[in-house]
């Protein structure tokens, strides 16, 4: 090849500035194991397109939070486009492209594309015929994947995120973010024990980072005193692998690991926007399930974090000043993962006595969101459980308010249907717990 680059040569491309059009209607209907989907990695990804409805969804997948490491650029004109192109430039990792011709052409077309393309160039095809001989036949001849136009970002991303999961690997862990509308919810009290449970009752392994790193309280609550943890995985991101991970882990049961803040006013701390991208990555190869705790704040890198994770949970109180701040945060956060659904809320705190609150159905209606839980007000059971180190499921496995926790946990972690026949239901359980409340103010 001659080593010129993509931007050497004069291909009619989609507008870049341009706002894209997402796709409607069953396009963007996600299919149940949308869970599933992977990270796709650090790979280029060209795409050329015929159709303006193909054209729309490549755009939208490009800007879907799974594709942020890859570079995707779209191309107008199918094969023979391609093939021109290629003539005089390397290939990507991966070629995606629209071809409306019937079975026979198309095995032509793929001839003169094989001509130009570099050794471990993957090709993926969205045709417009449904055929399984077709599909048989181009999988043999070395193309990666085909499929059936109409398609859906959640097709296109999957089938490339399948494409770059090494059959080795484990696979990608999932990332749940907690954050409080304000300052003092309770958002770590929720995370860790929400962390506590996904090991303990689902039975999976669980990395927890507290990323408040001047005060947080993970080691507390968890009773832990580490030397290293969070500050050290990010100060050195050079040598920062599995390894080195876990010299840093703190080891809180057979299936839960901490990564710990400093807590400490030494130093102060003003971590750039890039600094938690290669330990989130690391971690999401060291555990199925990753919890992050963040410290309630806005800035650079919290906003990457949040538009970057799997799941993002809200914790707020029924006040007014929880109610504005967790609706802008829901607005903005549905801005950066337009392709995701809306934050979980979780209400902490409801029923305290003698104060003026918003009624949970009400506070919740406001977001446009439906709550997963509302946790009451137990000062003695949370107080008692913060003293000795100790999380809710610890204290008394079978209490009301862990098993709320178990719900949040089998929400984040995909496990939504909650099994039935198992102790009273969640609403009454809450109407026991509130009763309790005022009974003893």
């Amino acid at each position: 090849m001659n080593g010129l680059s993509y931007d050497d040569l004069s291909l009619p491309e989609i507008d870049a500035d341009r706002e894209p059009r997402v796709p409607s209607g069953a396009e963007l209907e996600p299919p149940v194991d949308t869970l599933d989907l992977k990270m796709v990695p650090r790979i280029a990804v060209q795409a050329f397109c015929e159709t303006e409805d193909v054209t729309r969804v490549i755009e939208t997948v490009a800007q879907d939070r799974r594709m942020s490491k890859a570079h995707v650029k779209v191309h107008r004109g199918g094969i023979a486009a391609a093939v021109e192109f290629y003539g005089q430039a390397p290939t990507p990792n991966l070629i995606i492209i629209e071809s409306r011709n019937q079975s026979a052409r198309l095995l032509e077309d793929l001839e003169r594309l094989a001509e130009v393309c570099d050794p471990g160039t993957k090709v993926v095809i969205v045709g417009h015929v449904n055929d399984v001989v077709l599909y048989r036949e181009l999988i043999h001849r070395g193309v990666s994947d085909y499929l059936v136009a109409p398609v859906s970002l959640y097709q296109v991303i999957g089938a490339i995120g399948e494409l770059y999961a090494s059959p080795e690997a484990d696979p990608l862990g999932r990332v749940t973010a907690f954050i409080g509308a304000k300052g003092g919810v309770g958002s770590s009290t929720v995370a860790h024990n929400v962390a506590w449970s996904i090991a303990r009752q689902i039975e999976r392994d669980v990395l927890i980072a507290d990323l408040d790193l001047a005060f947080g309280t993970a080691g507390l609550d968890f009773n832990q005193d580490p030397l290293q943890g969070v500050f050290e995985a990010i100060s050195s991101p050079e040598r920062l692998d599995e390894t080195m991970l876990d010299r840093l882990l703190s080891k809180c049961t057979e299936r839960l690991s901490l990564l710990a803040a400093p807590a400490t006013l030494e130093r102060t701390y003003d971590p750039s926007e890039e600094s938690f991208d290669g330990l989130i990555d690391i971690m999401r190869q060291g555990a199925p399930s990753v919890v992050l705790d963040l410290p309630h704040g806005w800035s650079g890198w919290t906003r990457k974090v949040l538009a970057s994770v799997d799941e993002v949970v809200i914790v707020a109180e029924p006040d007014l000043a929880n109610l504005r701040n967790a609706k802008n945060m829901i607005d903005t956060l549905g801005q950066l993962r337009p392709n995701d659904g809306p934050p979980r809320l979780v209400l902490n705190r409801v029923g305290v006595p003698k104060r003026p609150e918003i009624k949970a159905a009400e506070f919740a209606d406001a977001l446009g969101v439906e709550a997963v839980v509302s946790i009451p007000f137990e000062p003695q059971l949370f107080g008692t459980a913060a003293n000795n180190g100790q999380m809710i499921g610890e204290q008394d496995e079978r209490h009301a308010t862990a098993e709320l926790f178990t719900r949040i946990s089998q929400v984040v972690t995909g496990r939504s249907e909650v099994q039935r026949n198992k102790g009273l239901a969640l609403g009454a359980l809450v109407g026991r717990l509130l009763k309790k409340g005022r009974a003893g103010a």
